[in-house]
Parts: C-alpha cells; structure tokens; sequence
C-alpha cells in the first residue's frame, strides 16, 4: 500500500516535496515513479527511477527531482520553479519484480 501525501496550492515559482509512504520495505524495489494527470489529459509519467537510471519528461527536466529513503520507506518527489502547467493529481508508483502499486494522488495545483 501507498500514501501520497504534500499537495496543496501554490503560486507560480514556488516549490512542493510530494511524498509516498511505502507500507512494506522498499529496498527491494526496482522501478519507482511519479506519474502526473493534469485536467481533461491523460496520465503522463513525469519522473522515475531504476537502479541504472533515472528519467524525467522533458517539462519537468532541471525543476523535479525523484529521490527515496530506504530507512522510511519512502519515495519523493521534489518540485521546485512550478508552473501552472504542473497542476494535476501526481500519483507515486513503485515496482517489486513485475508488480506494480499505486498510491491514491495527491492534487498539486499552481495558480498563476
């Protein structure tokens, strides 16, 4: 189980830490993500992570920054210089083996 935590509304240029609690251990995990659905678009994976590489989609590149903390169980999404474009439900994800969890969202809107 996942809890996606740290939306909220800001205006354009600040920041947010978007959080997802893992109820089991993630050290094991090989594929974390942070997936984005912005109103009346599809759900879009903005930033994500395995043991060789991590990604970004190339509207976030250089203002998100995807990280984990094994010892919380723990997997972050810090966003810095957000955009109004960045609204929408960011939803965590995390992979063990070939099976893949869900958080429930947590809604990020940014005002102009």
């Amino acid at each position: 189980q996942l809890q996606a935590s740290g939306g909220g509304l800001v205006q354009a240029g600040e920041s947010l830490r978007l959080s997802c609690a893992a109820s089991r251990s993630i050290s094991s995990i090989n594929f974390m993500g942070w997936n984005r659905q912005a109103p009346g678009k599809q759900r879009e994976l903005v930033a994500s992570a395995t043991i060789i590489s991590t990604n970004y989609v190339d509207s976030v590149k250089g203002r998100f920054t995807i990280s984990r903390d094994n010892a919380k169980n723990t997997i972050y999404l810090q966003m810095n210089n957000l955009k109004p474009e960045d609204t929408g439900v960011y939803y965590c994800s995390v992979q063990y083996g070939t099976i893949s969890y869900w958080g429930q969202g947590t809604q990020v809107t940014v005002s102009s």
